[in-house]
């Protein structure tokens, strides 16, 4: 099944009146600190600078007609197929054109010895037959106004200047600059069969800066490439979907901020979830649950080394006398929410910076963490004292809190007994008292633990199950549903039989073409969570029913061929078009623990 190619003609008439491009239409290109959405057309109209939470320098994705971007796009019509390099996440695009075919190669470069101590975005014009001419504009952003860029002479350079952003537009000798003023540069180029040109963006924030030359950035978009591949040839996975396992691991490694080895939940803020509603949120900091189930899925591909950077991170993070429901990727608090002037995607609006669930209680941290320390352990791995004691300490807030209502895994605004919650206490008491008996953990409360997750088993079954509904339901007393609560199979809760008519119940009722909403009454207000779909074929497998597990996975992937393989939080179950962050963390972590569960149980 071939997931990483599309083709599309015309492309240049799929933006809108107002200048936006449809989600999927978007290929994300990063370097371990930053990530730039690559437009279908040849347009980047996403990048933060220097950092993925850093504001952005490119932002047409949020302020169509008039937000910044960075194109080189044919003159002439055309249409067009594109394809990440094999193994890499460096993007290719063939544009073809009345006069001719050309390639144009997209990196966010690194260097030999890992991430640049700058931004580099490469951009490689390379003819294949015929001649192609390429228009090339840079139109940097306002950010809602508040800042107004320019360009300045310093030594033989001309540089910009965008608030504390420094930058220069580097290109080879055939690109002829038309024009360039404060907001940008326009420029074009025209390359025949066997000819190569590059235009490329180097950029920091108030610190020196340094201007390579053009040969040493286009050595670097190779170099840069073979690196990508050399990380993809340690994954240990060697199933039937390899390739598809591949390209999310490639996906979670653009969210990896190697700074500090956080995880970003997304790269994006505010893309909206249902197009024209409120539900718009700024996903570039490091969520506990994501952090965590990014951890398992590097554990279960061998990626050691990203494993560890991002446990460390957690641990870190969690020593307060609260832990929080999510981080700055730089570590601390996550900054509150306000409102950002922007006209947002396809005129949805509010855009957000911030995100206000960073002073929710969610008891589902608990079992997050502990589930990644159970991995981690199980991977053959020790942990250290001091972390030990910061898991005990962990493990006795979670006896004493399991009681409160909290805002759910999906951060509700209405506190209640959600069942998938308490779940997760039990899992995270389970998992604690499970590293004692292995002599990870101090055992002197592991008795205590060991009751408390008991008495929460007894809860869940007396208060959240619906004999009515033949299912767990969203919160105790509650009739709706929650389809995450299939990931009680993977945590090992619930039996059997239980979660088997659960899982029936959601797909009946959560269902739409192949896809899955969150809970009940979702549909009103956004798509289906791609996740969730993933989940549920994940549970199947694990509950020993391989043929609906087969079915739920093969009917999602069917319906999500045509693009490049990385995909956003939700999809439209009706036009099936993306909706929300991207690339979305879980989405791609769900993916991979589909795919994992599906080989070990063939």
């Amino acid at each position: 099944m071939k997931l990483f190619s599309q083709s599309k003609t015309n492309i240049e008439l799929r933006r809108d009146k107002d200048g936006f491009l449809p989600l999927e239409l978007y290929g994300p290109i990063g370097d371990g600190r930053s990530v730039a959405l690559c437009g279908a057309d040849g347009s980047i109209d996403w990048w933060c600078v220097p950092n993925i939470d850093s504001p952005p320098l490119f932002d047409r994705v949020l302020n169509g007609a008039h937000g910044g971007y960075f194109s080189i796009t044919p003159k002439e019509p055309f249409s067009m197929v594109r394809q990440y390099v094999q193994r890499s996440n460096v993007l290719e695009t063939i544009f073809t054109t009345d006069s001719g075919t050309a390639r144009l190669l997209e990196s966010h470069n690194s260097g030999s010895a890992g991430r640049l101590p700058w931004a580099e975005l490469a951009r490689r014009i390379e003819g294949v037959s015929g001649e192609v001419e390429f228009e090339i504009k840079v139109r940097f952003s306002l950010r809602s106004n508040k800042i107004s860029p320019y360009g300045s002479r310093i030594g033989k350079h001309d540089v910009f200047h965008a608030d504390s952003v420094l930058g220069v537009c580097l290109r080879s000798d055939h690109v002829m600059l038309i024009h360039s003023d404060d907001s940008g540069l326009d420029a074009v180029v025209t390359v025949a069969a066997g000819q190569k040109e590059m235009f490329a963006i180097v950029a920091g924030e108030d610190e020196p800066l340094i201007v390579p030359s053009i040969a040493d950035i286009d050595a670097r978009l190779d170099s840069s490439t073979l690196a990508w591949q050399e990380w993809t040839n340690g994954v240990q996975f060697r199933g039937p979907e390899r390739e598809l396992l591949l390209r999310s691991a490639l996906a979670l490694k653009l969210l990896l901020f190697s700074p500090s080895g956080a995880i970003a939940a997304a790269a994006t803020t505010s893309l909206p979830e249902k197009i024209g509603r409120d539900k718009n949120y700024d996903y570039r900091f490091a969520w506990i649950r994501d952090a965590g189930y990014t951890i398992r899925a590097f554990l279960q591909i061998h990626a050691q080394a990203e494993a560890k950077a991002a446990f460390t991170w957690l641990l870190r993070q969690v020593q307060d006398a609260q832990a929080r429901v999510m981080y700055a990727l730089e570590g601390g608090p996550a900054r509150p929410p306000e409102t950002v002037d922007l006209d947002g995607y396809k005129n949805s609006v509010p855009v957000r910076v911030g995100n206000i669930a960073t002073d929710q209680f969610q008891l589902g941290i608990f079992g997050d963490i502990f589930e990644t320390a159970a991995s981690f352990v199980d991977s053959g791995n020790i942990l250290d004292a001091h972390s030990a004691r910061t898991l005990s300490r962990l493990a006795d807030q979670c006896a004493d809190q399991w009681r409160k209502k909290d805002a759910g895994i999906w951060e509700l605004t209405e506190p209640q007994h959600y069942t998938m919650s308490k779940i997760s206490a039990w899992q995270a008491l389970a998992r604690a008292v499970e590293l004692a008996e292995e002599g990870q953990l101090p055992t002197t409360c592991q008795e205590r633990w060991a009751r408390e997750r008991d008495r929460i088993a007894a809860w869940i079954t007396e208060n959240c199950w619906s004999e009515s509904r033949g299912a767990y339901v969203l919160y105790a007393g509650s009739t709706q549903l929650d389809a995450s609560i299939a990931l009680a199979a993977r945590f090992g809760f619930g039996g059997k039989e239980r979660l088997t008519r659960t899982l029936d119940a959601i797909e009946q009722e959560l269902g739409k073409n192949g896809f899955h909403y969150r809970y009940s009454g979702a549909d009103a207000e956004e798509g289906c969570f791609l996740a969730c779909t993933f989940w549920l074929a994940e549970a199947r497998v694990l509950l020993g029913q391989h043929a609906k597990a087969m079915d739920v996975f093969g009917a999602a992937l069917e319906r999500l061929q045509g693009n490049l393989g990385v995909y956003s939080e939700m999809i439209d179950p009706e036009t099936f078009t993306f909706l929300g962050n991207l690339p979305q963390g879980l989405t791609h972590l769900a993916i991979i623990q589909a795919i994992c569960a599906l080989e070990s149980k063939k």
